[in-house]
């Protein structure tokens, strides 16, 4: 047991800001180290600072001890006001506000607010938000140029991101992050911008003319025309697309500290402007893994091909075959996703509308049998969010590489009161994480190469 390091609690619960210990005695030197113990939050999250492990050295020229944690599987990375999750129970809040009761009755704007703000809007600040953001949808003309460099069959979200990014360039001044009105225009400016820019990756993949903001309407109508609308005077969206937009939007607004939003605060960190940072979230959006999870299950789909086919697929789940069942499980929840049991009965009004074919049959026997079979529901595989907003996009006729661009077009909200929060946290620095070096030690070199170079 000499080269292990034993922790024992001492001290019981601390109160808020912390009064209890962890007593580590290193049994390597015999000596008791105590790290406090911090409780934060509603529900008394536990933490010890990583920075009180470096003090248990074995002489003064080790560097101390470190946390290996691959992933960030339970390392806090800072300390947020914005959203809350327990994924034992199925909680989501936006800053203490179930997600339940924001998607039944607020509004994506609103939602914007208070995730940047920490209250609700009254009349007179939406007002005003709603004004000022849709004062600046209209993109520079040199962007429409500059979308149009990009193949006809280039990916929509290397699009967005690729225009996201180039806008700094546009505001120079947007690197001032510290000056609270270039920080407000700059982050006003992405909230508008980023539909239209969407919007324009939509119709340059179609092959259609870009469609210019029309300012009378809503946000998500607005969006909704830029990408539809064709020969008519005034675009009139389906009311039942635009409230199953507006409710996606606001389950999709944050959702604490995940890939993309980490990666906006790592890259923010270094104090880059904020489009760069919202960029760096949207690379991260990009992948397989993380936003484009709803895509997978459409792949899956049209594996399956048919309804016949489900029981073959299905068992080649359960034997390891191979197939994976995509939009079940989730890292955070282990019960069922919250998000999930909004669009499921958004999902059922929708298709209720624009009926049922093959492929939604597919995914509605799927979730019969994941809701059903003790195989999955004893690893807590239940359908998530993914699962059901593939299948509403699908319906509104997106094509399915454009179902990331729709979550970024919502995440960008929660990226940039994200942002905003680590930039205004004084404890927070430049992200640079430490890794355990694992290469050879010192070596001399000595020159494999043949006399007269490498031939």
């Amino acid at each position: 047991m000499s080269d292990k390091v034993r922790a024992e609690v001492g001290g019981g619960h601390a109160p808020l800001g912390g009064s209890g210990s962890l007593e580590i005695r290193d049994t390597r030197t015999g000596k008791t180290y105590a790290a406090p113990i911090f409780e934060a939050g509603v529900v008394g999250d536990e933490t010890i600072r990583g920075m009180d492990l470096r003090q248990i050295k074995v002489d003064s020229e080790d560097f101390g001890l470190m946390v290996y944690d691959p992933a960030f599987m339970n390392t806090a990375s800072c300390k947020s006001a914005i959203t809350y999750i327990d994924g034992d129970r199925g909680i989501l809040r936006y800053r203490g506000y179930p997600i339940e009761q924001l998607a039944e009755g607020a509004t994506f704007l609103e939602v914007a607010w208070l995730l940047r703000k920490g209250e609700l809007p009254t009349k007179q600040e939406y007002d005003k938000w709603v004004h000022d953001i849709s004062y600046h949808t209209y993109v520079h003309e040199n962007v429409r140029t500059f979308m149009q460099g990009f193949r006809y069959d280039a990916h929509p979200m290397s699009m967005l991101c690729g225009t996201v990014a180039a806008l700094s360039s546009f505001y120079p001044q947007a690197s001032d992050i510290h000056d609270p009105q270039e920080r407000n225009l700059s982050i006003i400016r992405l909230l508008a911008k980023v539909p239209t820019l969407a919007a324009f990756a939509y119709r340059h993949i179609k092959g259609l003319p870009f469609i210019y903001p029309d300012n009378r309407l809503s946000y998500v109508e607005n969006f909704l025309s830029m990408v539809a609308r064709m020969s008519e005077p005034k675009y009139e969206a389906n009311p039942l697309f635009v409230k199953a937009l507006e409710v996606l939007f606001i389950l999709h607004a944050d959702h604490e500290q995940n890939c993309s939003t980490n990666a906006v605060r790592a890259v923010g960190s270094s104090h880059v402007d904020p489009f760069s940072a919202v960029a760096a979230g949207i690379v991260a959006l990009y992948g397989p893994l993380h936003g484009g999870a709803n895509e997978q299950v459409l792949r899956m789909i049209e594996v399956i091909n048919h309804p016949r086919n489900i029981p073959d697929f299905i068992a080649g789940v359960k034997g390891g075959k191979g197939q994976r069942l995509m939009g079940f499980g989730h890292r955070v929840y282990k019960s069922y996703d919250p998000r999930a049991k909004i669009v499921k009965r958004l999902a059922d009004e929708v298709f209720q509308v624009v009926g049922i074919d093959k492929d939604l049959e597919i995914a509605l026997e799927l979730e019969r049998i994941a809701l059903s079979d003790d195989y999955f529901i004893s690893r807590k595989l239940y359908p998530n969010v993914d699962f059901y907003t593939g299948l509403i996009y699908r319906s509104m006729a997106f094509p399915v590489d454009f179902f990331t661009v729709l979550f970024a077009v919502a995440r960008t909200a929660g990226w940039l009161a994200q942002w905003e929060e680590m930039l205004l946290d004084k404890e927070q620095k430049i992200a640079r994480p430490r890794q355990i070096y694992i290469g050879p030690g010192e070596r001399t070199y000595q020159s494999k190469l043949k006399p007269g170079g490498l031939k």
